[in-house]
């Protein structure tokens, strides 16, 4: 049995990034990117004013002043006006600052007479002035390879002029669920089974991460069929089979895998829940065999899973990891076994605190969290302590 970290730094150093592809920005969103990217132009692109008021020039500008208005400047088109002491432009929010002028007073500080201001107030020099380039410098990256690319990432991109973005490539994996015992919804129960669910959950991760889960299959406890499934499931870069991996006579994943010729790298993890765990490749997929038991699944996926698929798709390192947040512990907790325990649990208001029972099979209590504490064998924490919790209802 492998110790967690050493079962995940196996996994990661296995896994190769999938060929870059160019995408319309839109379709570039939580995707990561393929290259750096640079500005082409200063933000702002000009000097422009952050108000509705008045160019002016500051040092003819104080309580009580007088300004002739000589023009007027919209947003748009610059009209190339000029300021002198003693003048005015009208001019608005976003609109190019006239020659000469360096400041802006703001429309409610002033009283309007005619084609003249009066101010009510002093300004300095630089007032609610947006000089060329404040924001973002010609030339200075603005998304470095492997960044999860956000709204607002597109949001900069676009006021570049970028018009197609290059990203990592899609992830398409391949899921099968195993089990004479689990029925598909719609289906009548007979006694002794359950609705299998696990493909529901681990298709809405898959998602949850960016990949497309377009091959899912259940197959009964016969070797036969379950060989079937691979074959086609192993087109795929990745598979992730629920079920079947455990050391019973109808666990039948390891000897169906070697029989097509995979190689099986890590077998069985100390991490709870999830013990009976399996990683390996065939040709060019990666294979990770998951506990049947849904809370176990979930823990896996999360832990193992979940970082191959944003390597693949081009992620940094940093990106690999579930967000960490600072809490205080609601209750005392203690590992008294081998393995790392991942507790689940609600973060609400600064508290976490473990939600239901702490079993592989107990899926209420899972639906009801909402984060992660990870706890080392023989620690113990006690009530008020502070820890971090991964957030793995991240978004």
């Amino acid at each position: 049995m492998i110790r967690e970290e050493e079962a995940r730094a196996q996994i990661i150093e296995t896994i190769r990034p999938l060929p870059a592809r160019r995408v319309p920005m839109l379709k570039a969103l939580d995707c990561f990117a393929a290259q750096d990217c640079f500005a082409r132009f200063p933000l702002p692109n000009f000097d422009n004013s952050a108000m509705d008021g008045y160019a002016v020039v500051a040092s003819a500008c104080r309580a009580g002043s007088r300004l002739q208005i000589v023009g007027e400047q919209p947003a748009g088109e610059d009209r190339q006006l000029r300021v002198s002491q003693g003048e005015a432009v009208r001019i608005f929010t976003g609109a190019p600052i006239p020659a000469g002028a360096d400041a802006v007073i703001m429309q409610e500080d002033v009283t309007r007479d005619g084609n003249e201001i009066i101010a009510n107030v002093d300004i300095d020099q630089g007032e609610f002035l947006r000089r060329r380039g404040c924001d973002l410098s010609e030339g200075q990256k603005t998304l470095g390879k492997g960044d999860r690319i956000r709204s607002v990432t597109l949001a900069l991109l676009a006021s570049q002029g970028v018009e197609e973005i290059e990203i990592g490539g899609e992830v398409r994996a391949s899921l099968i669920t195993t089990g004479d015992e689990l029925v598909t919804a719609g289906q009548p129960l007979q006694l002794g089974q359950i609705y299998e669910s696990n493909s529901t959950l681990l298709r809405a991760l898959f998602e949850r991460c960016g990949a497309v889960s377009e091959s899912v299959q259940h197959c009964t406890d016969h070797s036969e069929v379950l060989i079937a499934a691979l074959k086609v499931a192993v087109t795929n870069p990745i598979l992730v089979i629920a079920g079947g991996v455990s050391v019973g006579e109808h666990d039948l994943v390891q000897s169906a895998l070697r029989s097509l010729g995979a190689k099986i790298d890590i077998w069985r993890v100390a991490v709870k829940p999830g013990k009976p765990f399996l990683f390996g490749r065939l040709g060019e997929c990666a294979i990770f065999g998951l506990p049947g038991n849904p809370v176990s699944a979930f823990v896996t996926f999360l832990r193992f899973v979940r970082p191959a698929v944003l390597k693949m798709m081009g992620a940094s390192d940093s990106a690999l990891e579930l967000p960490k947040i600072p809490a205080r512990l609601d209750v005392d907790l203690t590992n008294d076994g081998e393995r790392t325990h991942y507790f689940r649990g609600r973060l609400e208001q600064g508290k976490f605190k473990p939600v239901g029972r702490q079993e592989s099979h107990a899926l209420f209590g899972l639906s009801q969290s909402n984060a992660l504490l990870r706890l080392q064998p023989g620690a113990k924490l006690a009530r008020g302590a502070t820890i971090d919790v991964q957030i793995w209802d991240w978004t």
